[in-house]
Order: C-alpha cells, then sequence, then structure tokens
C-alpha cells in the first residue's frame, strides 16, 4: 500500500509566529496562503503544514498521488482502494471517502493511542 507523501499538519495558535519560528529552523514555504491562515512548508524532504484555527489537534497526513517534492507520482494507490484495503483489515474510520467516487477523495482513522491520521488525495 502506497500511502503517498507524508506531513504532519500542526494545530497552531498563530500562524505568523508559526512561520517565523519555522523559518528560523530552515523551513520555506511551499504552498498555502497565510491570510486564510494555512500554509505548507519545507526544508529538504520534510514537510509541515500550518493551520490556525481549523482544527483542534495535530495530524498526520498521507497524500495519495503526491511525492515529498509536491509533484504527482503514478502509478499510485488510490484513496478508495487504500480505504478498503484497511477495512478489511478491521480498521475503524471517523470519516470514508465515498467507495463509488473517483479523484479527490479522503478518509480519516485513528492510531491506538487516538492520533488522527488524514489520508487525503487531491487528484
Amino acid at each position: 500500500m502506497k500511502l503517498g507523501a507524508f506531513s504532519i499538519s500542526l494545530a497552531v495558535k498563530d500562524i505568523k509566529a508559526s512561520r517565523a519560528f519555522y523559518e528560523k529552523l530552515g523551513f520555506s514555504d511551499l504552498g498555502g496562503v497565510a491570510d486564510q491562515n494555512w500554509l505548507i512548508m519545507t526544508n529538504g524532504t520534510t514537510v509541515i503544514g500550518l493551520f490556525q484555527g481549523m482544527f483542534d489537534k495535530n495530524i498526520l497526513t498521507f497524500n495519495p498521488g503526491w511525492g515529498q517534492d509536491a509533484r504527482p507520482v503514478d502509478p499510485f494507490d488510490d484513496v478508495r482502494a487504500i480505504q478498503a484495503d484497511l477495512d478489511a483489515k478491521g480498521i475503524a474510520f471517523e470519516a470514508r471517502a465515498d467507495p463509488t467516487g473517483s479523484g479527490p477523495a479522503h478518509f480519516v482513522i485513528h492510531d491506538p493511542d487516538g492520533n488522527q491520521i488524514l489520508v487525503d488525495q487531491h487528484r
């Protein structure tokens, strides 16, 4: 199963302060809109998302169809195929992708410690 690019989505209190902090650690903007309270930042192959006021806890994020360089990867495992595989393995879902759909979709699961995992396909 290919989960795609990995990042951590951080629930931040002040996007400007967080951006300045991560810039000091060598991160630079990859995408997002600070005025809309979200940014994607990178340092080498490490990717973080900064999200102010969008969710309560940090989230582990996987993007099927994307590489760590934010470019499309082919072939890739569709989010619905990943969901079906995990479903067959008895994984519980908080939110599901429409199994009959195509293109962008996502699902949400939790690990045994309650950490939220978002599998979010953009293509």
